[in-house]
């Protein structure tokens, strides 16, 4: 079986912090997003090969943090894009990786690189094999508001019976996460793109399969979080620290008040200020500031502030008072 990991994403939600990083390397706790997916990618024997899908933008970020982790399976597929309007869609991708890596005859697990989830992807596999059919993870978002940005899923059992992507009146909270199993004659994307279909959301792929034959689904309970706004990162880190706080060797705390789910980076600066609830990138520098529930980027200097929900990019300064 092979596996494709996306992370061609530009997250423009958000920018500036992923202006000039993929959001797959932003960190949570004390590994990144991608890591844990490729971590367990890695220690299931049934994959062969993880191939990390890429844009040209940020090629050389995968390149070099691939090469510092002791992975090794991963290899880079890059799709020849550098701006967001430039994106082929994911099925277009994958339509493109698959004939360029010679996958047609294989299985293949599909997953975003920007989901974290709270179940073993070996768990998933496992089901994937049980069925022997597609097999897709669903989650309860538990609110039919948040349900119409996802696709929708009705199950009889364990088999998908209706899926409608993006609905815009969803009927229940049930929806299908980026994480995918396709046996080799269900590796359908050319066929699918022929037909003049939608390129761009895995969902429409997904409803057409299961126009056509079996779909089952993997229904998981714990925590999902897909990765794309402040927001959800900071609820991300939030789940991932579960009230504590990390704080790099290197980073100075003077006369600070650091509260839960606080990740302070290496060599950054905190003195006369208090910080919950948020991220501080390396090198930054926070002087006598009220931080909460804000993405605080490297290299940036803050002074004489009260932030909340706030999102700092690089290299910024901002000073309020003498």
């Amino acid at each position: 079986m092979q596996a494709v990991v996306l992370a061609g994403g530009y997250a423009t939600r958000l920018w500036p912090v992923t202006r000039h990083r993929p959001k797959m390397l932003l960190p949570i706790g004390d590994t990144t997003v991608i890591d844990r997916v490729l971590g367990e990618l890695e220690s299931d024997d049934r994959i062969e090969d993880v191939y990390v899908s890429t844009n040209e933008r940020f090629a050389d970020d995968f390149l070099d943090h691939i090469a510092e982790t002791d992975f090794e399976k991963p290899r880079l597929s890059v799709e020849e894009t550098v701006e967001e309007d430039e994106k082929f869609g994911v099925i277009g991708a994958l339509a493109q990786l698959v004939d360029r890596e010679g996958l047609a005859d294989d299985d293949l697990l599909v997953v975003a690189g920007d989901n974290l989830i709270s179940f073993d992807l070996s768990e998933f596999v496992d089901a994937f094999e049980r069925n022997d059919a597609p097999t897709l993870a669903a989650y309860d978002v538990g609110s039919r508001e948040r349900a119409k940005a996802y696709g929708l899923i009705t199950v009889d059992g364990d088999r998908v019976v209706d899926f409608q992507e993006k609905p815009e009146d969803p009927d229940s909270t049930l929806v299908s996460i980026a994480c995918y199993a396709f046996p080799a004659e269900d590796v359908r994307f050319e066929e699918y793109l022929d037909g003049g279909n939608n390129p761009d959301e895995p969902g429409w792929f997904i409803e057409w399969l299961v126009d056509r034959g079996d779909v089952n689904a993997f229904t998981f309970d714990g925590a999902w979080f897909d990765i794309g706004t402040p927001d959800s990162y900071l609820e991300a880190i939030q789940w991932a620290l579960d009230g504590d706080s990390v704080i790099a060797n290197s980073a100075t705390v003077e006369n600070a008040e650091i509260g839960g789910n606080v990740h302070i980076l290496p060599d950054a600066e905190i003195v006369d200020s208090t910080v919950e609830d948020s991220i501080v990138f390396a090198d930054a520098t926070i002087r006598d500031c009220e931080i909460r529930n804000s993405i605080i980027d490297e290299n940036t200097h803050v002074e004489h502030l009260d932030l909340a929900g706030a999102l700092i990019g690089a290299h910024t300064e901002i000073t309020n008072g003498p």
